[in-house]
């Protein structure tokens, strides 16, 4: 009785190739992406315009600007344990990285963080070392 049914199960792996391609599911299907604002790194600018909610078990795509007035970073470990990162992209190059505790802009560009957004809490993203309200906003996972 058990070697029929082995067999049935054996049979299923041997489908075309085409039978398997159901594409992305779940977690990562395009059904189930957010949207969020960018933040933008400028000396002496307000990264955004206010706190950011976001959805657990949503993914998200985070644009960061520089504008290159000046050599800044974001920090936010709290948020970066908090969320799975898929992938980031700087000039067109992906990077799948296993964790991020910050990054670092040296020049003007943009980067995209693509990220799964995991435990429920209140995190922030902020310039290293700075102590004003508008170098650092707040981001909430429900």
């Amino acid at each position: 009785m058990k070697f029929p049914l082995l067999a049935a199960a054996f049979s299923l792996l041997a489908l075309p190739a085409a039978a398997h391609d159901f594409g992305f599911a779940g977690v990562l299907s395009n059904t189930n992406k957010g949207e969020m604002p960018g933040i933008l790194l400028s000396v002496g600018q307000p990264l955004t315009d206010g706190p950011i909610a976001l959805k657990s078990g949503m993914v998200y795509e985070l644009e960061i600007e520089a504008d290159g007035s000046g050599e800044l970073a974001l920090e936010g470990s709290g948020f970066f344990r908090a969320i799975w990162v898929n992938e980031v992209v700087v000039n067109g190059l992906e990077i799948r990285p296993f964790g991020l505790e910050s990054v670092e802009f040296d020049e003007a560009g943009t980067m995209e963080i693509e990220f799964l957004a995991i435990k429920p809490g209140r995190y922030f993203l902020r310039i290293p070392g700075s102590t004003g309200e508008s170098q650092r906003v707040e981001i909430s996972i429900q």
